[in-house]
Formats: structure tokens, sequence, C-alpha cells
């Protein structure tokens, strides 16, 4: 078997409403679903949620439920915040620039542009603590190669010392 896709991705949110607003205001996502029970369909656990679904553009869906029985969501504190986070693709630094603008101008404050070499992008919190990233890809085909060449000594590499391995360093020294 082979995934053709993912379906949907579905995170947490504290107000249902706030986040359908907040995601077509910042992102220009568009609503497409909301889903309410009583009882968990899976589990039959009597816990009602409104489960949310937006466009998130090319077949891809981002879902929230909003849990008010449940207690106040939290994160995981062992994780550093930098670590979780959903990244959307722009196609183009114009674009990546301003919606950086646009999210500014909104009153969210966004970190970057960020150069990755192969890829630029900004970060930012949505209204329910999710970190997001918006990236448009900068890499040139010789780059991707060199990248899939050394990315099984690499993962080996790391996989025996714990520590970042070097074939791929040129990403990361000034230009």
């Amino acid at each position: 078997m082979k995934i053709s896709k993912i379906h949907h991705a579905a995170y947490r949110c504290k107000d249902a409403k706030e986040t359908v607003e907040w995601y077509a205001k910042n992102l220009n996502m568009d609503f497409v679903l909301a889903i309410a029970e009583d009882l968990v369909p899976s589990t039959k656990a009597p816990d009602p949620y409104m489960h949310i679904f937006l466009d998130a553009g090319g077949g891809n869906v981002l879902a929230f439920f909003e849990l008010p029985n449940a207690p106040e969501m939290g994160r995981d504190e062992n994780t550093p915040a930098w670590v979780q986070h959903m990244a959307f693709e722009v196609d183009s630094m114009e674009t990546l620039l301003a919606a950086k603008a646009k999210l500014e101008a909104n009153g969210v404050e966004v970190l970057g542009p960020t150069n990755h070499t192969i890829f630029k992008s900004i970060y930012f919190f949505d209204p329910n603590g999710h970190r997001l990233e918006l990236a448009t890809n900068t890499g040139t085909p010789e780059m991707y190669k060199t990248l899939d060449e050394v990315k099984w000594d690499m993962l080996n590499e790391w996989s025996k010392t714990k520590r970042a391995p070097k074939h791929a360093a040129w990403m990361h020294e000034p230009g």
C-alpha cells in the first residue's frame, strides 16, 4: 500500500469560530465543512465537539476540534515551541513578503524571512498557539540532487552520533 495523500491534518483549537475567521482573514483559507456531535463516533465517548475543516490549497485540508468540556489546551512542554509546526507553501518570494506584510498589518508577530537555502520562510502563531510557517522554494535541481545523494549517509551518521552531520553544511554557510 502507498498513501495517496493526507486527507486532513487535525489539531485542537480554543474557539472554532475565531479559528475559521483568523485563517480566512490571514491566510485566505476557505471554510469548507463543520461536523458537530455529542458522542465521539469512533469511541462513543460522550464528549461534544465542533470539528471544522479549512481548504489549505492543493487538495490539502486543515481541520480543528473545539472541545468545550476538556481541560484548557496546552502544548508539549518537553518540546521547544519551534519544533511542532505546520508549513504551507506559497508560490514566490513576492507572495511570501506580501503575506508577511498582511499578517503584520493584522497584528500578527512574524519572524523572518529565514533563509534555509532551498527555501525561505516566515514563522508566526495562530490564535490557538500553533506555530505556522509559510515557505517558498528557492533551491535548484542541483541542490536537491546533492541533498538526495547524502540523505541516507546523514541519517545513518545522526543515528550513531546524535550530532549534526556536515554533508549539507553548505546550506548554512554565509554566501
